[in-house]
Order: C-alpha cells, then sequence, then structure tokens
C-alpha cells in the first residue's frame, strides 16, 4: 500500500480522535494528536486507551507499508507499557517494522509527549486479502 492510497482511506476512529498521519515511508509511520479534553481521564492526564488506540493505528501504517496491493492488516496482538502520564500538547507515535512474514509484521511502537517517552507497544498484525465488510 502506498502513501497515496492510505490518503484516499479515511479511517473514521483515527479522525474521530483527532489523529493524523505526519510521515510514512517502508516500514515506518508516525502519527499525532493534539492532546484535548476528550482523551483524558479523571486525573487529567491522557486515557491508556487512547494512547492505545494511537499506538495501534501507527503500527497498522507501518505494517501496510510493507504488503502488496490487494492485501491488508488486521491487529492480532498488541501489548504495551506505559511509563509515565502524557498530558502536554501532542501525543506522538512512531512505529517501526521488525519483522515481516507471508503472514504477519511485527511492529515496535514509541509514544511521545512532545519529546517524553510514555508508553512503547509491541504489536502483530495479520496480513489478510483486503476486503470490505459490505463484501461479507
Amino acid at each position: 500500500m502506498n502513501l497515496e492510497e492510505l490518503q484516499k482511506s479515511e479511517i473514521g476512529f483515527l479522525s474521530h480522535i483527532g489523529g493524523e498521519l505526519i510521515d510514512f515511508s517502508e516500514g515506518y509511520a508516525q502519527l499525532a494528536f493534539e492532546i484535548k479534553d476528550i482523551h483524558k481521564q479523571h486525573l487529567g492526564v491522557v486515557h491508556g486507551g487512547a494512547i492505545a488506540t494511537l499506538a495501534d493505528h501507527a503500527g497498522w501504517y507501518a505494517a501496510v507499508s510493507e504488503i502488496s496491493i490487494g492485501q491488508t492488516c488486521v491487529t492480532i496482538e498488541l501489548k504495551i507499557n506505559y511509563l509515565k502520564p502524557a498530558f502536554q500538547e501532542l501525543l506522538r507515535a512512531e512505529a517501526r517494522v521488525i519483522n515481516r512474514s507471508k503472514k504477519t509484521v511485527f511492529v515496535v511502537i514509541e509514544l511521545f509527549d512532545k519529546d517524553k517517552i510514555v508508553a512503547y507497544a509491541t504489536a502483530t498484525y495479520s496480513v489478510i486479502t483486503e476486503k470490505r465488510s459490505s463484501d461479507c
């Protein structure tokens, strides 16, 4: 999948949280969102679910950068370690493909609050033939 194809496809949930694709190349993706009140939990820091969501999307973009046209990826495993609370202005995720096989892509994702690392994640994506839910 290339950047032009990805830009044509709207990912509703990523748009809903205010996420944007910042950088994209083979085996790499960087996404971010401006931290707003909707992203925060009761203590005023970014909710772990919002951090995990950004991690998963960044990992997915990195994974699909390495597959063929007509294929896509779906998450089969996501592991995240929360290191510090995020509460500044911008949450950014950098994802790198570590291993690619015929059926899976393994990705490492680092998440930053400005330039301070706040979480570290790994994810495995299954490579499948692309099929929309309307085709099922």
